[in-house]
């Protein structure tokens, strides 16, 4: 551990720093001696690949000294959930505006954590990928990590059946890497108090160390029901932004960016009936134009 103790001490006490320790083997009487050991002007390691912890693959611990290595892992992003497929409209500018003034300070910002919450299919996950992706553009060195909590649950679940500590500490280790954590559908979190436990201590060292963490729910976090009081106010320590329903304007656009991205020639006025006549959420909008789309390349046909 002298590389390790030597990068420790540099990095909060400076150079010149003089370590005194004895070392006894265990089991044996034996008088114990003081070394001296000066600290070098060693470089902390940089980020390198390295397999993804246990509790993902089979594999070695590469978690035994957390913090000395960087974990490059990927990201889960899906690449068409960018911002530039995004369509602004009254419904979620709010968020979007957020969404956006994050990823070009991850974790510098007053908006930590960024709390979306809105019905289904109103753009909730495609903004947090946004996020990620825009953020992986512009910071290609920071770690970015996207997780459905069902997965983020499971994965716990894996690690606590092992009955193993050290299992656990490389679960949180591993999160606590990242320079922005999304999870989403935290509300999945509900009455599982063990994970939240485990979540609520990776939420305090991520925010305490400045990095980015932005949650999507289908309720606002007062309105989630069995979820620790101490978790609920730190989803109210950043801003949460809701997504509505989008209104006409906005479906109109969507569409019509749906249509033109997939080479579909469709009329103004289909375009203006479908935005008129399907106004849930933006997933119908696009499956009602995917079944357009397929029906006429077969009738080309």
């Amino acid at each position: 551990y002298i590389s390790l103790l030597s990068v420790t001490l540099k990095k909060y006490f400076g150079k010149g720093i003089k370590l005194w320790y004895a070392v006894a083997e265990k089991g044996q009487e034996q008088e114990k001696k003081e070394v001296t050991y000066k600290a070098t002007n060693l470089q902390t390691p940089k980020k390198q690949e390295v397999m993804p912890p246990s509790f993902i693959g089979k594999g070695n611990n590469h978690f035994a000294i957390p913090g000395i290595k960087k974990v490059n892992v990927e990201s889960n992003l899906n690449p068409a959930l960018s911002f530039e497929n995004f369509i602004e409209g009254e419904s979620n500018k709010f968020a979007f505006t957020a969404a956006k003034a994050i990823a070009d300070r991850p974790g510098q910002t007053s908006f930590n954590p960024l709390f979306i919450y809105g019905g289904v299919g109103v753009g909730k996950t495609h903004i947090a990928h946004g996020i990620g992706l825009e953020v992986k553009n512009k910071f290609p060195d920071k770690i970015v990590v996207y997780v459905p909590s069902e997965k983020f649950i499971q994965q716990f679940i894996n690690v606590a059946n092992t009955k193993n500590p050290e299992k656990r500490a490389e679960f949180a280790n591993f999160y606590q890497m990242v320079d922005v954590l999304i999870i989403d559908d935290i509300q999945f979190l509900s009455g599982k108090k063990a994970t939240q436990d485990t979540f609520f201590h990776i939420f305090d060292h991520l925010h305490q160390n400045g990095k980015q963490v932005v949650l999507t729910s289908d309720k606002a976090p007062v309105d989630i029901q069995d979820i620790e009081e101490r978790i609920v106010s730190r989803f109210k320590w950043g801003l949460s932004a809701e997504l509505q329903t989008p209104d006409y304007e906005t479906r109109y656009k969507i569409l019509e960016n749906k249509f033109y991205n997939d080479g579909a020639e469709i009329g103004e006025d289909i375009i203006a009936y479908l935005a008129e006549n399907i106004r849930t959420n933006v997933r119908e909008l696009e499956g009602v134009s995917n079944s357009l789309i397929a029906q006429a390349a077969f009738n080309r046909k």
